[in-house]
């Protein structure tokens, strides 16, 4: 049976680089997104077998819309492509759901493998980051992973420089609601500025530098 995926990366020419080489392999492309609210929205109308996303994007960042879509219990894999190799990305994709972990430097014919062997319920991880998984599993839990899917994408929008107005307008809530959720990841993380919440985004990969 053809496998049908999804394409979820902000730039366009790493999109279309991706589908030329999946296609080749015999891989239909049902979609692509370049967000990752986007990228939820398409999932839940095509329901592929499975997501390809980067981690590093706007709105909801690869992680985030990982979890949004699991919580769709459609059944649709996920596969991250990235370039981030460091323990901290690998082992918070595995517990967002993420079943395909694949550098960009790799190989092709390696997300080929990770799309096929993810699909039959196997977990593929990019050649070099298995140590950075068995280090991730031995560190404590960071703060940042007792916020809420609400609070961290209130987060990374503080972190893209969007006020507080503009992030109503794109969570379809109130100011005050924006505001609240604003205090409580302060008071998770112990940030107290708008700056320190922006230099943690930046460590944690929810915005490029």
């Amino acid at each position: 049976m053809e496998l049908r995926v999804v394409l979820v990366d902000d730039h366009v020419l790493v999109r279309q680089g991706v589908r030329a080489l999946i296609e080749r392999a015999g891989i239909k492309v049902a979609g692509e997104a370049a967000d990752g609210q986007e990228a939820v929205r398409l999932v839940q109308n095509e329901r592929p077998d499975a997501a390809i996303l980067d981690i590093s994007m706007p709105l909801f960042n690869g992680l985030d819309a990982a979890l949004k879509i699991v919580q769709l219990g459609i059944g649709t894999h996920l596969i991250v492509l990235t370039r981030h190799d460091e323990q901290q990305y690998v082992s918070q994709a595995l517990r967002c759901g993420i079943r395909g972990y694949v550098l960009k430097h790799q190989a092709a014919n390696d997300l080929v493998l990770a799309i096929r062997e993810v699909c039959a319920g196997q977990v593929y991880l990019s050649p070099g980051v298995s140590r950075a998984v068995v280090e991730g599993y031995a560190t404590p839990e960071s703060p940042g992973q007792s916020l809420s899917a609400r609070e961290r994408q209130v987060l990374q929008l503080i972190a893209e420089s969007k006020t507080t107005r503009e992030i109503g307008v794109l969570l379809h809530v109130s100011a005050k609601t924006v505001e609240t959720h604003r205090f409580r990841l302060m008071q998770k993380l112990g940030i107290h500025d708008i700056a320190g919440l922006v230099r943690y985004a930046m460590r944690e990969g929810m915005i490029q530098p």
